[in-house]
């Protein structure tokens, strides 16, 4: 069964964190829509608070069986004080079967998810300049959002550079929903790229936050696709990036019965998890 309500806000997140405040819920296990989008007026006069409206899932409730009315005999029987003939013919006792053990359930496929596999690095040579402007870019970059990060850099097998960054300050670099730091990764990716006729693939993280986020998109998906596999009804997920979506579509890629699809058109490009 599905439920929701509604919230409001200065703005959609302030919204958004009100509602799961009162179902105490955290935000992959909820849908939101937006009703109303923040408008903040001219000179104060006329704003317009953000409106939410988040759904979630509740297990179906079980009702209550209602006591069968007497019939007319046990009715008269109950009247005389006497007690129905049921009750007053003894009855042999049943023989107990003895039960038999209770075979183990089984897992479900949607269920089973593949440890995380860690991609190897190398360090970089001293002579690497496609590293040493990475290295530049990016300490220019983090200086101009007054932010002290120590840079650390490898190479993968593949050639591919990825750099983790750490600090006292990492929430301002991941920002909301990491785009903060996708958006740092793609201005570096477009400044080393530059001019080049082979294009490097650049990965920056922070304090975890991407492996931390593709974990939870999992967890998120294989959710998704087994209510999907029990109700045999799509669900669509809220809108996600390029990347988040294609973790999405790879979780659910080898799950039985599961099939997924992108719709809608950015920046509210949004999964939809169907049954096969």
């Amino acid at each position: 069964m599905t439920k929701y309500i509604e919230t409001t806000g200065k703005t959609e997140d302030e919204a958004i964190a009100a509602a799961l405040a009162a179902l105490g819920l955290d935000r992959d296990d909820v849908r939101v829509e937006i009703v109303d989008r923040a408008k903040s007026g001219f000179l104060g006069i006329g704003s317009i608070p953000a409106k939410v409206r988040v759904s979630y899932d509740v297990p179906d409730e079980i009702g209550t069986v209602a006591p069968a009315e007497p019939k007319p005999r046990e009715e008269r029987s109950l009247r005389e004080g006497r007690r129905p003939r049921e009750e007053r013919r003894p009855s042999a006792p049943r023989e107990q079967k003895p039960r038999e053990p209770q075979k183990p359930r089984e897992e479900r496929p949607a269920q089973e998810s593949a440890p995380r596999r860690s991609v190897e690095t190398t360090p970089v040579a001293e002579d690497d300049a496609a590293a040493v402007q990475v290295r530049s870019f990016l300490s220019g970059l983090l200086e101009h959002m007054d932010i002290a990060a120590t840079i650390d850099m490898g190479v993968t097998a593949q050639g591919n550079y990825r750099i983790t960054l750490s600090g006292a300050n990492m929430g301002a670099v991941i920002g909301r929903r990491g785009e903060t730091l996708d958006a740092i990764q793609q201005l570096t990716s477009y400044s080393v790229n530059r001019g080049r006729s082979d294009r490097l693939r650049i990965h920056i993280d922070a304090e975890n936050y991407r492996a931390k986020r593709e974990e939870s998109l999992e967890r998120l998906a294989l959710r998704m696709a087994d209510k999907v596999k029990r109700s045999r009804r799509s669900m669509t997920l809220e809108s996600m990036n390029a990347y988040e979506r294609h973790v999405i579509h790879t979780a659910l890629q080898d799950v039985a019965g599961i099939t997924t699809q992108s719709t809608g058109v950015e920046p509210n490009r949004r999964v939809v998890v169907l049954p096969q």
